[in-house]
């Protein structure tokens, strides 16, 4: 399990420069190029409210004209959830898309980004999300890694109504809350739930293969020696568990965890420290610069000695091998 950060804190930020707003977006959200389109009808005038918490950044952004800006890779997940105006977006080699008022946008942390047209009368909630962190979440509600399919939103999610509305107001309240001085928010005890709420809300709200899973009804839950040995599992990867350890630290005999395991996982308590494995080297090889890392570091850092082994396991589970992995890094 992961250990995420408790809130750091927030910033209220005013200025009409524009090279001082772009800044801005760098150090709380990506880097960017952006420009006024037009300044004849509004003055530019950027106000960003932003709150960290934990795995997520959520802001109250508007800026006063229309302006364009331009991202690479985000490398999280994204939504903007326009209170007003409206957002013209486009990622990858995909279409248009707008953010209004009654339909926000949800970005992939992958891609080239493009934010053609924010109107200046656009006052968005924006929300960045750590992709490891809601991986985490999603493999802890449906208790397995999440194999064969990737984690990817369709771009548009409904905010008049329902879930996705409920969702907006829930991110909302909690940055008012934290933004407000001395808040519980800002107390680890409410924010750790908090965070994990969030996360729960959009894989709730955003269509994605496991959604229809996720709102169905749970069958019976995971008993609590797996739970004990997934968490421990996901805290430390890399190191060299066996099964007899994890049944130690599960607190039952290594028959009863390998039959549960099979039971509520799918797999055997060693298949499923690999696959968590396996994506700690993913989500460290999509990041990494491939003039500064190799591949079998990389793996070995993971656990992984045996690197035909390996190779062929990345392969099954990712469909390209290591090294394209890291090749495409760099575009």
């Amino acid at each position: 399990m992961r250990i995420f950060l408790r809130l750091v804190g927030g910033s209220s930020f005013r200025t009409g420069d524009v090279d001082r707003a772009r800044r801005e977006i760098d150090a709380r959200y990506y880097a960017n190029f952006m420009d006024v389109i037009e300044r004849r009808e509004r003055s530019f005038a950027a106000r960003f409210d932003t709150v960290r918490l934990g795995p997520l950044v959520i802001g109250d952004l508007s800026c006063g004209a229309d302006v364009r800006m331009r991202f690479g890779e985000l490398g999280a997940f994204h939504v903007n959830a326009p209170m007003s105006g409206s957002m013209e977006l486009r990622q990858g080699g995909g279409g248009p898309v707008l953010a209004t008022a009654a339909e926000a946008v949800v970005l992939d942390p992958t891609g080239d980004t493009f934010l053609d047209r924010w109107s200046g009368d656009c006052r968005a909630l924006s929300v960045k999300i750590d992709a490891p962190a809601l991986h985490d979440r999603l493999e802890s509600l449906i208790g397995r890694p999440p194999r064969g399919r990737r984690l990817a939103f369709e771009p548009r999610l409904d905010i008049s109504r329902g879930p996705g509305l409920a969702w907006v107001r829930f991110a909302r309240q909690v940055a008012r809350e934290a933004l407000s001085g001395d808040s519980l928010v800002q107390h680890e005890l409410v924010a750790r739930p908090l965070q994990e709420a969030l996360l729960n809300g959009l894989l709730l709200a955003a269509d994605h293969p496991w959604r229809e899973e996720l709102a169905r009804p749970g069958g019976p839950p995971r008993p609590a020696p797996v739970k004990r040995a997934m968490d421990a599992v996901r805290a430390r990867p890399e190191h060299p568990f066996t099964t007899t350890e994890l049944a130690g630290l599960a607190k039952v005999s290594v028959r009863r965890l390998q039959e549960s395991f099979r039971e509520y996982v799918g797999m055997s308590p060693m298949a499923y420290v690999r696959e968590v494995r396996l994506d700690r080297v993913h989500e460290e090889l999509r990041a990494a610069d491939p003039g500064e890392l190799g591949v079998s570091e990389v793996a070995w850092r993971w656990g992984f000695t045996h690197q035909g082994r390996f190779a062929g396991w990345y392969r099954e589970r990712f469909g390209e091998t290591p090294s394209q992995t890291l090749r495409a890094a760099a575009r």
